[in-house]
């Protein structure tokens, strides 16, 4: 944790870009922050993001003009964030991050629990470099993931409610996904340094996590520069391979009461800087990979996935002691 001068904008929110993605959080209760920024920061841009809006496209207006931002800020969950994580690398700004998804795994890791601690941290200019996956399939241009990489279930299952997530909301789409994916589900193909695996996941998290989870998607330091991978390997069933995906803390000390996770014996960790591996996808399956909830599209029948981790990637205001 670093205690920065005064911030780039001023107390009021002069030189800060905050960008709203409306769209984000709709599956929870939450009060509309546009009070507290008309309160707090007066000053700062806020731009709500239209239907069908480019968020990168929204930045790159902004740095354009006359007066480029100097600060990025987002309020979203964690896809927005790590796409404006990118853009912050990118044009070498401090982000602002504040909380305005669902589940909002980062901005909980970073100790941004609401919109006034976030504001809190800016107005106090305590930040921390963060460090950050960059992932790439194919030779494809390279992705920002501030909390994992995965592939198998958990793609199979964002895939599944995101096609139903006009229909249903995410929710009760993520409900009906969460079903469907637990009678479908199958194993795939990874190969990795000349081994092959049958598996029902691989989750590519940056900086150590729980020791004792599947789904890396709550890192535990956000200055660690390391890769945290877990691989379940294939051995249980289709109910162990659904219940490894569980992240919240209380939800999976109940399913390893209950002795639905997978045991440690099927489950391989690794710590490393790099990680790559060709995914191998049967008929049927989607080809896909994810990264902080944000599918990517790949070709039918598999792809090779490479990640590495970015050491200080990014600037983030947090609060004191946030590490």
């Amino acid at each position: 944790m670093e205690s920065a001068p005064p911030p780039p904008g001023d107390a009021r929110g002069r030189g800060v870009l905050i960008v709203r993605n409306a769209a984000s959080g709709t599956a929870v209760v939450r009060a509309d922050p546009a009070p507290v920024f008309a309160e707090r920061l007066p000053a700062a841009v806020i731009h709500e993001l239209a239907d069908g809006e480019d968020l990168a496209a929204v930045v790159r207006a902004a740095m354009a003009s006359d007066a480029p931002p100097r600060v990025l800020g987002v309020y979203g969950g964690d896809g927005s964030v790590s796409r404006m994580a990118a853009l912050a690398r990118e044009y070498d700004l401090p982000l602002l991050v504040i909380p305005g998804g669902t589940f909002n795994h980062f901005a909980r890791s970073a100790g941004l629990t609401d919109v006034d601690t976030a504001i809190d941290a800016f107005e106090r200019g305590t930040t921390v470099e963060v460090s950050a996956i960059e992932a790439q399939a194919d030779g494809e241009a390279p992705v920002l993931a501030l909390n994992a990489v995965s592939v198998g279930a958990y793609p199979e299952l964002i895939e599944e409610r995101e096609r139903r997530r006009a229909r249903l909301g995410k929710w009760l789409g993520g409900v009906v996904a969460a079903w469907r994916t637990l009678r479908t589900a199958e194993s795939l193909t990874i190969v990795r340094e000349g081994r092959r695996a049958r598996v029902w996941s691989v989750f590519i998290g940056v900086g150590r996590n729980d020791p004792e989870r599947v789904a890396t998607m709550q890192r535990e330091s956000l200055e660690d520069p390391t890769l945290d991978v877990r691989i379940h390997h294939a051995r249980g069933s289709r109910v162990r391979a659904m219940a490894s995906l569980a992240f919240g803390r209380r939800t999976a000390a109940v399913l390893r009461a209950l002795r639905l996770m997978p045991p440690r014996t099927d489950v391989e960790r690794l710590v490393v800087q790099e990680f790559e591996m060709t995914v191998r996808i049967e008929d049927g399956h989607p080809s896909v990979y994810v990264h902080d909830g944000e599918l990517e599209q790949q070709a039918d029948g598999g792809f090779r996935l490479r990640c590495s981790v970015i050491p200080r990637a990014v600037t983030v205001f947090a609060p004191q002691g946030a590490s």
